[in-house]
C-alpha cells in the first residue's frame, strides 16, 4: 500500500514551523497511542504512522530530502525503526504515553516534559533565609556586617558525583536509567518515579567516604554581607548563589538575609520618621523654655511655647531616616509628655497648694480644659 503524505498524517502545511508539527504529532500521539487504544489495531496503525510522519519531518534534514524526493528521498526503515525496534512499551520504544502527557504538561507549566525525567536529573539548591539584628544606627547609616552561615556544599571528595574516586554511578537495572518505572494497573499504563533510584537513573555501587553517596556535605561559611543605608525592619538582601548547594551538579540556592531591628532606647522607627516621647517638666510646660533634644545626627534645641500640654507633637524636617530606594529623608516627631513632680518637699507642696489656689480662682482662665470637663459633668448627671 502507498504510504500517504506525511504533511497529510499529521495534517499540517507544507510550510508548517517546528512547533506546529510538534504539537500536530502530540495530538495524535494522545489520541491513537496503545496505552489509550488496548487490543485496537486500527489505533495502533495510525500510532505508528505519525511516529514515522514525526520521524522525518521533525529532522531538518530529512524533511529538506523528503520535501525534495518524497518518500524516496528518506529511508522510511530506519525512520520507523528508530522508535520502533523496542516496541511501544519497551525502554527503547517510541514515545509512553506517560511521556507525552508529560511533555504537553511540562510546556504549559515550564517544567520540562517527558524527555526531561529521563537520566540524571541536576536540581537547585534550596534557597535559605538569615535572619540578621541591626540597631537603629545600623540600619540608617547602612554597614558592613560578617555572618556564618550553616548550609549544604557540593563535596569535594567526589566533586559533587557522591561515586567514590575512580568509580562513577551506573544505570539503574530497575528502569534502565529512565528514572520512571511503569506500573499496568487494568486498561491505564502509570508511570512512577523509580524506588531503586529516586528518579535519578543512577545508581552508586562504591559511595564516596567523605559525603556517604550524597554529593553534598555539612558546612558553615563565613560571608560578608554590605548593607545599605535606610533598610528598614523585614527588608531582604539576596546573596544569589549563597544558598544550598544543588543536586547532581545543579546551581546552587540563594541566600535571603532578613533583616530585624533592635528597639532603641530613645527612638521608634514609622518607614522614614522617627518618633520619641520628650519629658518637659511643669514648669516649662507652663512657661515655655529651650529644651535639648536628641537625634541621629547629633543634638539639637527645640522652643518650647508656653502653655504646652501632654500630647503636643514637634516636628523636625529631615531629621528621619533617608530612603533606601528613593533617598527621601524623613522626619523626627517629638511628642511632649509633661512630668509631673514626685518626692515633693513640705515647703514645695505648701508652695504648689498657694498657686493651685491661685489658678482655681481664674477659673477657666487658666484651666479652660478642667473647666469644661466639670460642666460636662453636670450636663451628664443632670
Amino acid at each position: 500500500m502507498a504510504k500517504r503524505d506525511y504533511y497529510e498524517v499529521l495534517g499540517v502545511a507544507r510550510n508548517a514551523s517546528e512547533a506546529d508539527i510538534k504539537k500536530a504529532y502530540r495530538r495524535l500521539a494522545m489520541k491513537y497511542h496503545p496505552d489509550r487504544n488496548p487490543d485496537d489495531k486500527s489505533a495502533e496503525a495510525s500510532f505508528k504512522e505519525a511516529n514515522e510522519a514525526y520521524e522525518i519531518l521533525a529532522d531538518g534534514q530529512k524533511r529538506a530530502a523528503y520535501d525534495q524526493f518524497g518518500h524516496a528521498g528518506v529511508d522510511p526503515s530506519a525512520a520507523a525503526g528508530a522508535r520502533g525496534a523496542g516496541g511501544f512499551y519497551g525502554a527503547a520504544g517510541g514515545a509512553s504515553f506517560a511521556d507525552i502527557f508529560g511533555d504537553v504538561f511540562g510546556d504549559i507549566f515550564g517544567g520540562g516534559g517527558g524527555a526531561g525525567r529521563r537520566g540524571t536529573q541536576a536540581y537547585r539548591g534550596a534557597d535559605l533565609r538569615y535572619n540578621l539584628e541591626l540597631s537603629l544606627e545600623e540600619a540608617v547609616r547602612g554597614t558592613e556586617v560578617r555572618i556564618r552561615v550553616p548550609t549544604l556544599e557540593t563535596c569535594e571528595t567526589c566533586h559533587g558525583s557522591g561515586a567514590k574516586s575512580g568509580t562513577q554511578a551506573s544505570s539503574c537495572e530497575t528502569c534502565g536509567g529512565h528514572g520512571q518505572v511503569r506500573m499496568q494497573q487494568g486498561f491505564f499504563s502509570i508511570q512512577q518515579t523509580c524506588p531503586a533510584c529516586r528518579g535519578s537513573g543512577k545508581v552508586i555501587k562504591s559511595p564516596c567516604p567523605t559525603c556517604h553517596g550524597q554529593g553534598r556535605t555539612q558546612a558553615t561559611k563565613t560571608l560578608s554581607v554590605k548593607v545599605p543605608a535606610g533598610v528598614d525592619d523585614g527588608d531582604q538582601i539576596r546573596l544569589a548563589g549563597e544558598g544550598e548547594a544543588g543536586e547532581n551538579s545543579g546551581p546552587a540556592g540563594d541566600l535571603y538575609v532578613q533583616v530585624r531591628l533592635k528597639p532603641h532606647e530613645i527612638f521608634k522607627r514609622d518607614g522614614d520618621d522617627l518618633h520619641c516621647e520628650m519629658p518637659v517638666s511643669f514648669a516649662m510646660a507652663a512657661l515655655g523654655g529651650d529644651v535639648e533634644i536628641p537625634t541621629l545626627d547629633g543634638r539639637a534645641s527645640l522652643k518650647i511655647p508656653p502653655a504646652t500640654q501632654t500630647g503636643k507633637v514637634f516636628r523636625l524636617r529631615g531629621k528621619g531616616v533617608r530612603n533606601v530606594r528613593s533617598g527621601h529623608l524623613g522626619d523626627l516627631y517629638c511628642h511632649a509628655s509633661v512630668e509631673t513632680p514626685i518626692n515633693l518637699s513640705k515647703r514645695q507642696k505648701e508652695l504648689l497648694e498657694e498657686f493651685d489656689s491661685s489658678v482655681r480662682e481664674g477659673g477657666s482662665r487658666h484651666s479652660p480644659r478642667s473647666e469644661s470637663w466639670m460642666d460636662r459633668l453636670k450636663t451628664f448627671f443632670g
